[in-house]
């Protein structure tokens, strides 16, 4: 269908509105932060034949609204959408499907169509391998945060347990928050259990009891509120930061609950996060972890490999840093999130995935989720003493400069790096608008008159 046949009539104009409102509401409700959808959207804008100049794009959280208009005419739509899932997938085949269109002068038909898809947002693992995957990001923890390779068996047990709680519980649209705090009070009770096996089974029981709720830890809520932040989205950015908030805040209650009824005391305070395994395991369970996200997040299969290696490579200089150098894990974490992003940035073409795709992923076992409520626990069970204050508040500042250097590590590209791939994309992008305008492919306001 020529655009020449149709843009002199509203209904078609508001047709258009509707198809990039779609494509906001789909990156958005994947998690996209707020810079990366405005980028899809005004790219699929200049396919659609909205001119970048009459366009306005307005980002709220969970909300995305869009106007085309100039002194004489106004045309709006707005959609808005309480879902909240983390799907990869989802944002690297919208960026692909985009750039697609417009260099390949699809019509819009075809376009919408692909949207439309179910297949679009179908996970990309079955429930098994996702369930599978938490585990592993779990029993992964226990070994990363200083726990022995036996830790990983019941840490890897009590995640599989709670996940496969939360997966159910979520599929039947209960609420968000509460089963957050079920999903850690299962999974911290079930690593209790484990106590029971033979003694000696592992020499750091309480590592897997600390690590087998961390896949609950908001780290892509908390690196997006970073990203929004920096890029002045700022009530966006904050809206994420408070849901985020209420996630470790349900997930610190279901744990200090189960704590509670098993009697367990004194351990988050002294417990090592020092890893005790050589450079090559640490490599192998970063790898394990990393693989575990990228099925959480549903990452495409074909950049699962990709994912792995990057978190590994990060890992690798993060414990380097931090513990042979005796850094710490501030530093330590901004270099290992820092070569982890921009090492992705020569991998995005052949990967076929956006940036945030392949980072993200591998940057989440870096995520202080046991500092975090190693905090909040300080701080529900505070007496007068002032050293506990201390101790509770210097836990949640570490953590909270721990995921602002790993932000800031993943963002490195954007802030540097991309300025000069932005430049080449905008160049690109100018010259098949140009093609199209000279084809008469964009909207004019004007023939509404």
């Amino acid at each position: 269908m020529a655009d020449s046949t149709i843009k002199n009539h509203p209904r078609h104009l508001h047709r258009k509105l509707n198809i990039l409102v779609k494509v906001g509401m789909l990156l958005m409700e994947s998690a996209g932060d707020s810079n990366r959808i405005v980028r899809n959207m005004r790219r699929v804008a200049a396919f659609l034949g909205l001119d970048n100049d009459n366009l306005h794009i307005d980002i709220l959280y969970g909300t995305v609204k869009v106007s085309y208009s100039d002194e004489s005419h106004s045309f709006s739509r707005f959609a808005h959408s309480d879902k909240n899932t983390i799907n990869m997938k989802v944002l690297a085949d919208v960026s692909q499907l985009s750039w697609k269109a417009i260099r390949e002068d699809e019509s819009i038909k075809s376009f919408e169509r692909k949207l439309d898809d179910p297949t679009l947002v179908k996970p990309d693992y079955p429930a098994w391998m996702v369930i599978l995957g938490a585990a592993m990001g779990s029993g992964g923890f226990s070994v990363l945060f200083g726990g022995d390779w036996p830790s990983f068996i019941p840490a890897a047990i009590s995640g599989f347990v709670g996940f496969s709680v939360r997966y159910f519980l979520l599929s039947n649209r209960f609420n968000f928050y509460m089963v957050t705090a079920l999903t850690a009070f299962l999974a911290t009770l079930t690593a209790w259990l484990m106590f029971l096996m033979p003694e000696g089974f592992t020499q750091c029981p309480y590592h897997s009891f600390l690590c087998c709720a961390l896949f609950l830890v908001p780290g892509v809520a908390l690196i997006n509120f970073l990203d929004d932040m920096l890029d002045n989205y700022l009530l966006v950015g904050l809206a994420r930061l408070g849901n985020a908030a209420l996630q470790i805040a349900s997930m610190t209650f279901g744990i200090v609950l189960a704590v509670s009824v098993c009697g367990v005391t004194n351990f988050l305070g002294n417990l090592s996060m020092q890893p005790i395994i050589s450079y090559w395991e640490a490599a192998v369970v970063t790898g394990i972890s990393a693989t575990g996200f990228g099925m959480i997040f549903n990452v495409p299969r074909r950049s699962l490999p990709i994912v792995a290696l990057l978190g590994i490579l990060g890992m690798c200089l993060r414990n380097f840093i931090a513990f042979d150098l005796g850094q710490g894990l501030i530093l330590g974490s901004l270099a290992g999130a820092t070569l982890i992003s921009l090492l992705a940035v020569r991998f995005v073409h052949a990967a076929r995935s956006p940036n945030h795709v392949l980072t993200i992923p591998g940057v989440i076992p870096m995520v202080p989720g046991i500092l975090m409520y190693r905090g909040i626990f300080g701080f529900v069970h505070l007496g007068t003493d002032v050293a506990e204050f201390m101790a509770a508040f210097s836990n949640l500042l570490n953590a909270g400069l721990i995921v602002l250097c790993l932000s800031i590590g993943v963002a490195t590209p954007n802030i540097f790096v991309r300025r000069w791939i932005a430049k080449r994309r905008r160049e690109e992008l100018n010259a098949l608008v140009a093609e199209r305008r000279k084809r008469g492919k964009f909207v004019d306001l004007a023939d509404f008159d």
